[in-house]
């Protein structure tokens, strides 16, 4: 299994390096980002733990994270990926998260759409499943433009920011599959 740089009309997707630490750290550490996100960072030293998951799970082939950026730039600007791979099972989980700076003109859209797109057609997963916390209604209303249905609401799931959150879970089927 081969993970190569996907490409989109506006986008480049390609593998996350070691350099690109500073802008993961500027995203994960940012509190508008990561404010419906499952993890952030305090300090460019404890996103190592985050470059040497993206490494782990692509050496493991059980992922792939790609760096989003323009096309013909190298800046990330966000990330989008998947994991959770089961070959079994023919499923495997998605994730995505963009800098401020980059929101509503429709990168992770597009980029995401990539990366489905890569799933179903090269990798032949049947299943794509994201969770996302319900009140994170920009993130619901991308996988519902990408087709991901909502099969169900785990409530008071998880603990964060001194209260229980509930969580959405959905999933895309592949069609032709």
């Amino acid at each position: 299994m081969s993970f190569p740089d996907l490409h989109s009309a506006r986008l480049w997707l390609r593998s996350i390096l070691p350099g690109d630490q500073q802008d993961i750290f500027n995203g994960l550490s940012d509190a508008d980002v990561v404010r419906f996100y499952g993890i952030s960072y305090r300090s460019f030293e404890d996103t190592r733990e985050q470059m040497k998951w993206y490494e782990q799970i692509e050496k493991s082939k059980t992922g792939k994270w790609w760096a989003v950026c323009m096309a013909g730039s190298t800046r990330l600007m966000g990330t989008v990926g998947i994991y959770n791979i089961n070959m079994i099972h023919r499923k495997c989980e998605m994730g995505f998260w963009l800098q401020k700076g980059f929101w509503g003109k429709g990168y992770i859209h597009e980029a995401a759409g990539a990366v489905i797109n890569f799933t179903f057609n090269q990798l032949k997963m049947h299943r794509i499943e994201a969770t996302v916390e319900t009140e994170n209604t920009s993130s619901i209303k991308t996988l519902s433009k990408l087709g991901f249905r909502i099969e169900g609401t785990q409530h008071e799931c998880e603990w964060k920011s001194n209260r229980w959150i509930d969580l959405h879970q959905f999933a895309l089927l592949n069609e032709n599959d």
